[in-house]
């Protein structure tokens, strides 16, 4: 569970959000069956891409992602697929599932695809449907219409074909998206009662992108020819979805949210909620590269189609009890059909907080009301979560259960929550000092506290407290939601060199090679980062700055920091210092440092990276006194 702080004041942010899932996740696929080389920039790195990427991945496609720089490299098959050796696995990504199977039939042979329990729930049957007509052959392995399924597309045969629309666009697209490495042209007519049709003009787009030919002239009707595709360099856009929660808060609170990388010349439709917001009663600017939301006097509500835009439909609910009349949305009964039933869960969660909401046809109407403290119910639906946050930032009481479902599209969406409260941090005397292990950033924190008279916060020994508190408990330190509960209700505090955790004294325990073989995985548990970034900044701002060290101070906690030092040395030359510590073998210390660096450079939430105008300070060869020098010139200056 979390429990969401309110914005003290209107937010007044500038935001630079994670790339588009939807479009990283096309990219990807596109990339993989190209010809040549593709390297996509600003990429997303999120549990729905990463199930995209192992599947891939499964086909034989030479893949390789960067989450420091966000970029992903793939050496593309030309069309030649492998056949992959096991089961794909999709997780809970509706959009690998709906990609994949349609990709499976181009190799022609049966290929096996499940995924969690969530994905098996959501429906298939219009995809199935067309891919029979195609001639491939579908083995039900579970529910009809469901995964699990083996594809087979030894009989694939190219014919024009119908496909439905009703519950999601992505069956088109699917199709599509494979359209143009099939060995004849093919026209798919799409049913005229289509949903949430603006994604299928962006996955021609991207597929133009990449040297396809697709004629849409007519109505409903996509034409592909069988050109395949050609690799390149590609930059994606800011994700629009999780841009409509931060355009929410801002419009709601009358404050202003200015989001980059994403504006005028968008392939995302749903950008069109700026349009929902400006209709009831905010100040909008789209520029070419940004937009920006400020919140009006009064918030109106509003009757409006969310069809298109389905996905930012609990957005605008998150945000209609604080309109000063009803808000009705329609044209959404297929969401229902979700991770969750979204109509219902909106609805329900709403009325705990004591909103008067009620289910309609094929959508829902909330009346103005001033909700109440509650526990949110998340259905481990990310969309709900972060919309129900969006909520709790203008009122008080609301916590989110089951918070770490955000990571499915946005592993560092609580980081973004964050940066809204980050106004007056510029103000406050922070030398943040990020490193990866064994650098000498502890022992150089601690001399420059000293020195400059400041408190010393070592925020390691936090997550080495979570860490000893999840192993005291008998809890798997990879159970994402069982260790987040135990960031929450743990109590961490200090006294000189001592570390006191609930009260006990764990100084010599969190140091301990049971706490040091886990920690990694705890700190990156996106719900344990949350819990704790809002713990060090409470600590900064009651002491007004101080010295902190860790592996995200300058990144992610206090980006605006009065100095950040990003302090490094060689591999060898950490592994010596250790060794010189504990009294274990060099080489034995070498591997665990570049596992721990791999890991903490690699994880989707607050990945080890040098910050923006930090300072990089190499301490091999040096002694401490000559870097703390060195850092101490930079911070008076």
């Amino acid at each position: 569970m979390l429990q969401i702080d309110p914005l003290k004041r209107p937010p007044n942010a500038e935001l630079e959000l994670a790339g588009s899932k939807s479009i990283t996740n096309r990219a990807l696929l596109i990339a993989a069956l190209a010809e040549g080389k593709s390297t996509l920039s600003r990429a997303l790195f999120a549990e729905d891409t990463l199930a995209m990427i192992n599947c891939l991945q499964a086909f034989g496609i030479d893949i390789k992602h960067n989450h420091t720089t966000a970029t992903i490299a793939i050496n593309g098959s030309g069309g030649e697929l492998k056949t992959p050796q096991k089961e794909l696995w999709v997780r809970q990504s509706g959009t690998t599932a709906r990609f994949i199977l349609p990709l499976s039939a181009l190799v022609k042979a049966p290929i096996e695809v499940d995924g969690d329990n969530q994905i098996r729930s959501r429906p298939q049957h219009d995809l199935l449907l067309a891919l029979n007509e195609l001639g491939v052959e579908i083995a039900h392995n579970g529910e009809m219409g469901h995964l699990p399924l083996t594809i087979d597309g030894s009989n694939l045969t190219v014919t024009d074909i119908s496909v439905s629309g009703e519950t999601s666009s992505q069956y088109l697209s699917a199709l599509l998206l494979v359209g143009p490495c099939l060995p004849e042209k093919i026209t798919l007519t799409l049913d005229e009662n289509a949903v949430s049709t603006p994604y299928i003009q962006m996955t021609i787009e991207i597929m133009k992108a990449f040297g396809a030919q697709v004629d849409s002239s007519k109505p409903n009707s996509y034409t592909v020819h069988p050109t395949g595709y050609v690799g390149r360099d590609y930059e994606i856009e800011t994700d629009a979805s999780t841009a409509s929660y931060f355009f929410a808060a801002a419009a709601a609170s009358k404050g202003r949210v200015v989001v980059n990388g994403i504006g005028s010349n968008s392939i995302q439709g749903d950008l069109e909620f700026v349009e929902i917001l400006q209709q009831m009663g905010a100040q909008t600017l789209i520029r070419p590269n940004s937009v920006e939301v400020t919140g009006p006097t009064r918030l109106d509500g509003i009757d409006v189609s969310m069809k298109n835009i389905s996905d930012t439909a609990p957005t605008l609910a998150s945000i209609a009890p604080f309109a000063s009349s009803p808000v009705r949305v329609t044209d959404i009964g297929f969401i229902q059909h979700k991770e969750s039933d979204r109509v219902t869960a909106v609805v329900t969660e709403l009325q705990k907080l004591g909103i008067d909401a009620s289910i309609e046809d094929d959508g829902f109407v909330i009346k103005p009301g001033v909700p109440t403290g509650n526990i949110v119910h998340s259905y481990d639906d990310h969309r709900i979560a972060m919309a129900f946050t969006v909520l709790g930032l203008l009122s008080e009481g609301v916590a989110i259960d089951e918070p770490n479902c955000v990571a499915k599209t946005c592993p560092e969406f609580f980081e973004y929550v964050d940066t809204l409260r980050l106004e007056g941090d510029e103000q406050l005397d922070i030398l943040a000092i990020d490193g990866p292990a064994g650098s000498g950033k502890s022992s150089l924190a601690k001399l420059l506290a000293e020195r400059l008279r400041l408190e010393y916060l070592d925020t390691g020994a936090m997550y080495r407290s979570v860490a000893a508190e999840a192993l005291s408990a008998n809890v798997d330190p990879k159970n994402l939601h069982a260790v987040a509960e135990i960031a929450d209700k743990t109590d961490i505090s200090f006294e000189g060199q001592q570390v006191f955790v609930n009260g006990n004294d764990l100084t010599e325990m969190i140091r301990s090679a049971e706490v040091n073989a886990v920690v990694s995985h705890v700190a990156a548990n996106p719900g344990v980062r949350a819990v704790l970034r809002r713990a060090q900044r409470s600590w900064a701002r009651q002491r007004g700055g101080g010295v902190l060290e860790g592996r995200d101070i300058g990144s992610v906690v206090f980006p605006r920091a009065k100095l950040k030092v990003y302090v490094t040395a060689t591999p060898e030359e950490r592994a010596r210092r250790r060794s010189l510590e504990s009294g274990r073998s060099i080489e034995e210390i070498l591997a665990e440092i570049q596992g721990r660096d791999e890991i903490d450079s690699s994880r989707a939430d607050s990945p080890l990276a040098v910050s923006a105008n930090a300072i990089i300070v190499d301490t091999t060869g040096k002694s401490l006194d000559e870097v703390a020098e060195e850092v101490l010139r930079s911070f008076n200056g």
